[in-house]
This record gives structure tokens, C-alpha cells and sequence, in this order.
């Protein structure tokens, strides 16, 4: 199964050498996927305007989170919303990350705003609303009720566009998951990052952010995110009829 990974960010060059680039934070998570040899990771950095020849090129897409917004005017963004048009066109699976996440939402008639609950940081639970066949059936035990991720986020979903279902939801992110047709997936969280990653995010941003948040933060990094379990969903996803 070809995977085309549609990168909209680059990884600060000093976090690179300890943490690796989206590439290889993507390709560490599918590696501990069930099966994991049948996948088959392609880069595109349509950051710079790099796109699949055909739509076809891959059985499948992820569009990766960004420091940008979606309601930012520019000309990359602008293109990777037709883009996304073009698959919803096709029926063409893709699974969004965080901004990716927003962009499916906003791309499809959905509303993305800076929300007013301020930065999402850290591990951050979102219970499961509705469970889908496609879900791994690994997670502690079986245990379906919630989803812990590493969150990295301001803006949110504040309206999901018609026809889409809330698969996961928290107090502090309405729409934590969502899915529409077969072919779209939109998860807030970031599976790929690591928590050691997560905390030299929290402590750059920590001059700009308040103790309480900070500490809170580095705290919830005790929890282990369901990586793993989101990473297997997400194949299966792929992988569904």
C-alpha cells in the first residue's frame, strides 16, 4: 500500500539531529503497525508546491500538521484546499493531522478558528463517541472508550462540514476526530510525535506561554499516548473497503 504524505511544515533544523524530520517521524510510526512492510511512505513537500503527477500515484494520502493556518492567505494553502476538493471529487482516501486535520474540515464547508481555550499542549485525552470498524482492537486491552495523543495546537474545528461524524471528542476540543464518506479521516492529534519531542516544543514556546500551562503540560507527558493504536487504525482506515 502506497501512502503519499503531503508535507505542509519542515521541522526546525536544531529539533532535526535529536528528533528527525516529518519523513522520519511518519515512517517510525508505521513502523510499529502490524504488517508494517506492506506500506510504503511518499513525500511530498507541497509546502513548495510539489504534488503527485496523477491523484492516482497512491493508494491513499496524509496531510501533515504546520506551524500555518488554514485561514492563512496564502498562495500554498489556497492550492492545497483544491487539492483536497480533488480527492473528495475521487473519493480518494486521505487522512488529516492536526492542520491537516482543519483543512479537510474547512476545505469541505467546515469552520477553523483560533480558539478561545487557548494552546492545546501536551498528552490530551478526547473520548471516543463512536466506534468504527476500521478502529485497532489493541488499545489497552481493548478498552475503546478514549484516545490519548500529543496535541500542538491553537485553532480548531468549530463546525464540521455536512454529512461528517465526530468520532472523538474532549471538553477542550469539540471535534478531537472526525470522519466523512469512507474516504476522509481528520484527527486533531499528532500520533507521530513523541513525547520527547512534544517537550522541547512546550519548552520553546514556554516565554510566550503561562507557568500553569507549561507545567501542566510537562506533567500530562507522563501518559502514554495511543500512538501505536492510531497509527494501526489509521492503516485499517486505509486499508477498508
Amino acid at each position: 500500500m502506497k501512502i503519499g504524505l503531503l508535507l505542509c511544515d519542515v521541522v526546525r533544523e536544531h529539533f532535526q539531529v535529536k528528533h528527525g524530520g516529518y519523513p522520519q517521524m511518519f515512517t517510525h510510526l508505521f513502523a510499529s503497525c502490524q504488517q508494517n512492510d506492506a506500506i510504503e511512505l511518499v513525500f511530498y513537500a507541497v509546502l513548495d508546491g510539489h504534488y503527485p503527477q496523477e491523484i492516482d500515484e497512491c493508494d491513499g494520502y496524509i496531510i501533515s500538521g504546520s506551524r500555518a493556518c488554514v485561514n492563512d492567505d496564502e498562495a500554498w494553502i489556497h492550492a492545497l484546499e483544491d487539492y483536497v476538493h480533488q480527492l473528495n471529487e475521487r473519493q480518494k482516501k486521505c487522512v488529516g493531522i492536526c492542520f491537516g486535520h482543519q483543512m479537510i474540515a474547512k476545505a469541505l464547508g467546515g469552520k477553523v478558528e483560533r480558539s478561545d481555550k487557548g494552546w492545546g499542549l501536551g498528552v490530551m485525552a478526547c473520548q471516543l463517541m463512536k466506534i468504527m470498524p476500521w478502529m485497532a482492537k489493541n488499545r489497552n486491552g481493548g478498552d475503546l472508550s478514549e484516545v490519548s495523543l500529543v496535541m500542538s495546537h491553537q485553532d480548531q474545528v468549530i463546525c464540521l462540514p455536512d454529512s461528517a461524524s465526530v468520532l472523538a471528542s474532549s471538553e477542550f476540543c469539540s471535534y478531537g476526530m472526525f470522519q466523512l464518506g469512507s474516504h476522509f479521516l481528520g484527527i486533531q492529534g499528532h500520533p507521530e510525535f513523541s513525547t520527547d519531542y512534544c517537550h522541547d516544543l512546550i519548552k520553546l514556546r514556554s516565554t510566550i506561554l503561562s507557568a500553569e500551562l507549561v507545567n501542566s503540560s510537562f506533567l500530562s507527558l507522563k501518559v502514554a499516548p495511543d500512538a501505536t493504536w492510531m497509527a494501526q487504525s489509521i492503516v485499517n482506515f486505509f486499508a477498508a473497503d
